[in-house]
């Protein structure tokens, strides 16, 4: 990752290089506003120190232009000019971190790696968040990190013939993913036939997957094709799979392993080519170990794993699902529901959904059969069982104070002529530190109620929620990261 040195003082620019480079850190240098967009425009820029008062534009131009085109860079300012409003105007307008010359050779490295550390952050994020493509979201709906992960997996193990074990509680959407692998495979134009194991009864379960020849049992009036045939060429999905018995385990660890049909009744076999997907919403390995599941057959079918995730840790996915069900259901019912009151949205986010997505359906169905639009309100929503925030309408007013700081006023005007507390923010931090202390004392004062900071801040509600999630993988990252102190005594003990 290079560093771009955006400065038309060349003593100062020399300066800065032989500094950064001393510490490790590979520059480039232009004097301009255009070279240095220019330079941005294509790529292999990481950071950018940037000097604001340049010969061809201000460097307030620059920030916005990055901002505008969405370069994919972190803007440190560097400027002679430390006033107050110089710097709420440069955040304001995308940057990183306020520098202030002359600058020292400890401030400018550190800050120069904390920018470079910040974008490598905000790639790895946007390259979980980014859809891993249209295909893998067959009849999904929801952006958050935890489905996109899976999106991301679905079209990975689409391209293998291997066995897919899918784990996750019941209305996750298990056979959704199942079909999604399919319909993303090789083996798409060949059937997708799903077999729910917990559904038949015992005694007609293995017919069912292998097939059975006329006479073969009472009842039996003709020969006919199990699953596994039917499925030849394409995806069996064995829903369920725990629910199997041990004798009939072995049976479908004989057919895994020969990729042979023998109907039930008959002596021949029959050669059949079947990619398997198995889901469970037990843990599949506890059944192992208490000898429910055979443990040969288990490494068998556990070759590629995907957990998904319940609906309650999918964060602002809740209102996405909510709203396309709200919507299909209206258009199905002849409605004209449009959205849900922001209390409506809270009751949403604090509801458990033990019965996740099934659960949010017959919910939303509910509420759309029994009652007239176009907004959803909390009494609509009779048949949730889940706690209910007690939100209060006016926050008390309880001031935050921060030692020795210095009002940034465009922070604190966005709380004037109201009763809310007052915040003072200290400058000489980064604009996304001081964005998300601004959040944070908003939601605070909001009771917790994310839609309700929503509408004070004027922004989305699943803005929150993925800045929110942003900032817990960043925190997940600091707290992972070694310490120096334990570190320092690692040295010392080792003689290092």
């Amino acid at each position: 990752m290079k560093v771009l040195i955006v400065e038309d003082a060349l003593p100062l620019a020399t300066v800065y290089g032989h500094q950064l480079s001393r510490a490790g850190i590979e520059t480039v240098h232009v004097e301009t506003g255009a070279d240095a967009l220019s330079k941005l425009r294509k790529g292999g820029i990481s950071v950018v120190l940037l000097d604001l008062q340049l010969p061809d534009m201000n460097g307030r131009d620059v920030l916005t232009a990055i901002r505008d085109e969405q370069l994919p860079v972190t803007v440190v300012v560097v400027t002679s000019s430390g006033s107050i409003k110089t710097a709420v105007d440069a955040m304001q307008a995308g940057a990183y971190d306020f520098l202030v010359k002359p600058v020292a050779e400890e401030r400018l490295v550190t800050t120069t790696r904390n920018a470079m550390e910040r974008e490598t952050l905000t790639e790895v994020v946007e390259e979980v968040r980014k859809p891993a493509s249209t295909k893998a979201h067959h009849g999904f709906v929801g952006s958050s990190l935890p489905m996109t992960a899976v999106y991301k997996m679905i079209e990975s193990v689409a391209r293998s013939n291997a066995s897919v074990f899918i784990t996750g509680e019941s209305g996750t959407g298990k056979e959704v993913c199942a079909e999604a692998i399919h319909k993303s495979s090789p083996r798409m134009k060949h059937p997708f036939v799903p077999l729910n194991c917990a559904a038949i009864p015992k005694d007609l379960i293995e017919s069912e997957i292998f097939g059975h020849i006329k006479g073969a049992f009472t009842g039996a009036t003709s020969d006919r094709d199990g699953a596994a045939a039917r499925a030849d060429g394409g995806t069996l999905f064995l829903d369920e799979i725990c629910e199997l018995e041990l004798n009939l385990q072995a049976k479908l660890l004989r057919f895994l392993q020969s990729g042979t049909v023998q109907k039930v009744g008959s002596d021949s076999l029959k050669k059949v080519d079947v990619r398997i997907v198995c889901a469970t919403n037990r843990d599949p390995l506890a059944e192992v170990e208490t000898g429910r599941f055979r443990e040969d057959l288990y490494y068998r079918l556990h070759v590629l794993p995907i957990g998904l995730p319940p609906l309650r840790a999918r964060g602002a996915d809740i209102l996405e699902l909510a709203k396309h069900f709200l919507l299909q259901f209206s258009a199905e019912e002849q409605k004209d529901f449009e959205g849900f009151s922001v209390e409506a949205e809270e009751m949403l986010m604090a509801h458990s959904w033990p019965g996740n997505v099934r659960e949010m359906q017959n919910t939303i169905r509910n509420l759309v059969v029994l009652n007239e639009g176009p907004i959803v309100e909390t009494e609509m929503l009779s048949t949730m069982t889940g706690r209910v925030p007690n939100v209060q309408k006016d926050p008390a007013a309880v001031p935050l104070q921060v030692p020795q700081a210095v009002a940034a006023a465009h922070v604190v005007d966005s709380f004037a002529n109201s009763s809310w507390p007052n915040i003072t923010l200290s400058l000489g931090q980064p604009y996304e530190i001081l964005e998300r202390k601004l959040i944070e004392a908003t939601i605070d004062a909001c009771g917790g109620s994310l839609p309700k900071t929503a509408r004070v801040l004027e922004v989305s509600p699943s803005t929150l929620y993925r800045k929110k999630e942003i900032w817990a993988a960043q925190d997940d990252q600091d707290d992972d990261a070694p310490d120096a102190t334990d570190e320092a005594a690692s040295e010392e003990a080792t003689g290092t």
